[in-house]
């Protein structure tokens, strides 16, 4: 084989944003302040989920799984990328970049499995409330938010196995902000026509499925809304899930456009196409997490109530 006397690698050069480097200590601040909004804003929500007794219901419960995601996926990837801000080597090691690949599509695709039964769940409140706490009782939610992350964890074990064991022998420069499959799976010295079929797959399965799943479930709520006489009843029916489509939106927005958008083989290798990926890349991987507990504490009363309540609590004390 023509790879089999080529030194194999053991590190990879995160390129990032290394060809602007005044603007990464401006990139650095900005992150950091947007990891810690991250942390305490998704935190918030999760212990207000489990504090509050009001709270305790399905919608909630998938609420402060997706913040937990939220935070899960950014400490996989942030604090390396601040690391490499200020560092000039910006290296990480083949097991380190592994690590760090699984755990972003482990995350990525537990997200959208679990936004699709978020969808279901409010598809259940608005057309069925009546069989509501049947439908969605404990032992249907619970299960439903374990396979979500079950899903994700299994999806990514498998693409990220195939990875790894694929030769990496010359190019050794990630151009990304970290260890995205896709920009890792470029620099292999190998056909990876089977590793894209199995990503393909994948994307169908994970993504595009609950994406599915959603545009029916809206479907059917925006009819049922619809049917609603008074117009308080309508605006009081969209308020339930005005933020869960808010998320959605942002969410499979960027993700679409990052992994569904066609490439030509002539803008492949385009500097500006490269400088595009990036930017919805940060996008998507940072300001869509951060935005989630801000969506959800402006449009919803219950949640800005129990952080009121949080708040008294503990400077009572």
């Amino acid at each position: 084989m023509e790879w089999e006397n080529q030194t194999i690698l053991v590190e990879f050069f995160i390129k990032g944003f290394s060809d602007y480097p005044r603007l990464e200590l401006l990139f650095f601040v900005l992150i950091l302040i947007m990891y810690v909004f991250i942390v305490m804003g998704n935190g918030t929500l999760i212990v207000i989920s489990i504090w509050d007794a009001h709270l305790h219901t399905p919608m909630y419960f998938f609420l402060g799984n997706l913040s937990f995601l939220d935070i899960c996926y950014t400490t996989s990837s942030i604090p390396s990328i601040l690391v490499s801000f200020l560092s000039e080597r910006k290296t990480i090691s083949f097991s380190g970049c592994a690590v760090q690949m699984f755990l972003g599509l482990a995350m990525g695709t537990t997200e959208c499995v679990l936004l699709g039964m978020m969808a279901f769940d409010r598809y259940v409140a608005i057309c069925n409330p009546l069989r509501y706490p049947v439908i969605m009782s404990k032992d249907s939610y619970m299960p439903m938010a374990a396979g979500s992350w079950i899903i994700g964890v299994i999806n990514s074990a498998v693409q990220t196995a195939f990875v790894v064991q694929l030769p990496f022998c010359r190019n050794n420069v990630i151009n990304h902000l970290s260890c995205e499959i896709l920009a890792v799976m470029k620099l292999a010295c190998a056909d990876i026509s089977g590793n894209k079929f199995i990503m393909l797959v994948a994307t169908t399965l994970f993504i595009l499925t609950p994406l599915l799943l959603i545009i029916i479930s809206y479907t059917l709520i925006i009819v049922s809304i619809l049917k609603i006489s008074s117009s308080e009843g309508r605006s009081k029916a969209f308020s339930t899930c005005s933020a869960h489509l808010t998320v959605v939106i942002i969410f499979y927005g960027t993700i679409l456009f990052m992994y569904m958008k066609p490439k030509s083989k002539d803008t492949l290798n385009s500097e500006d196409l490269d400088a595009t990926d990036k930017s919805v890349s940060l996008f998507y991987g940072i300001v869509t997490p951060m935005m989630n507990p801000l969506i959800y504490s402006l449009r919803n009363k219950d949640v800005k109530k129990a952080v009121k309540h949080l708040l008294r609590s503990v400077f009572n004390k």
